[in-house]
């Protein structure tokens, strides 16, 4: 059987309402963090600011960074909006901390203004919750951030159930959260911005990824990416590939389009092959800051310097 070849020709990108309260953005945005040295060496400068143009011509205007990626916005400002992280200090021998004390908040956003070299950050995350902190601690200075002008949103990534409905009690206009927490971020009227849609470039390549990793790629230690879990995740990979053939899509298409999708009946087939239960391995190693330990200390704990 014929089977027709991926789709070339351009679509408009449609806009969309972020939550309750939020901004009108594009409904793909780009993250930034394979721009980096996370994923094998840093890019070339050129390659990743042309790329940057090509997406925002081809209508992606939501470029979503953080401190920690060290990746510019490059002349396309007024074009553009804006989400950057903080939270996640890397010393210099690499070892990683992380911080949710208004000092280091303030530090932080100051820091991503200068290197961005803009007036304002239209989404500003808390990239990992600081245990140590009170939610709430970390939410007033980043409300401050708001009132002066500084940060139009603000955002919490990797955050439990409970710390979200803590977060938004303090600031009602908590917009964006990339926890994966779908029921409670639509009751909250909170946007979703989705986590990691391509797999970590899985959806690209398939097991044959894990092939071309070196030591230095973060991809290549985790529990997806490990003997056995590969395997049986290259099978849902195969299956995603032949829906994907007889759509005349890629497999990343068609994982962009799941997303872009949600409630459609032809996404339950594809939903039958990659249901959490049949995904070997968590998404980060043990020990690795996610939402499932991710409680802060009750408010009246902090002491004030």
């Amino acid at each position: 059987m014929a089977v027709a070849s991926p789709a070339t020709v351009a679509v408009p990108v449609p806009r969309m309402k972020v939550g309750s309260q939020g901004p009108e953005v594009s409904a793909q945005g780009l993250g930034c963090l394979g721009m980096s040295d996370f994923y094998e060496e840093r890019k070339p400068e050129a390659d990743m600011v042309a790329l940057i143009h090509h997406a925002v011509a081809a209508g992606v205007t939501f470029l979503d960074t953080a401190d920690m990626y060290a990746v510019k916005e490059d002349g396309v400002r007024d074009k553009v909006q804006v989400a950057t992280k903080c939270g996640v200090l890397v010393a210099v021998d690499g070892k990683r901390e992380i911080h949710g004390d208004p000092a280091y908040v303030r530090a932080a956003c100051e820091a991503s203004l200068r290197r961005l070299d803009v007036d304002y950050i239209d989404l500003y995350y808390q990239h990992r919750i600081d245990k140590k902190v009170p939610i709430e601690v970390t939410i007033c200075e980043l409300k401050k951030l708001v009132e002066e002008g500084k940060v139009k949103y603000i955002g919490l990534s990797e955050a439990s159930p409970a710390t979200i409905r803590r977060a938004h009690a303090v600031h009602l206009s908590l917009q964006f959260s990339s926890s994966g927490h779908y029921g409670l971020e639509i009751e909250l009227g909170i946007g979703i911005v989705v986590y990691r849609p391509l797999g970590r470039g899985f959806f690209s390549n398939g097991a044959k990824l894990a092939d071309s990793l070196s030591d230095r790629d973060v991809r290549k230690h985790m529990p997806r990416f490990q003997p056995g879990n590969l395997e049986k995740n290259g099978e849902i990979f195969e299956r995603v590939s032949v829906m994907a053939a007889r759509k005349g899509c890629t497999p990343s298409q068609l994982a962009l389009a799941w997303v872009h999708h949600q409630g459609n009946d032809e996404m339950a087939e594809l939903e039958s092959y990659a249901c959490i239960d049949d995904v070997q391995g968590d998404r980060y190693p043990p020990m690795a800051s996610t939402w499932k330990d991710s409680e802060t200390p009750p408010l009246l704990s902090w002491k004030t310097e």
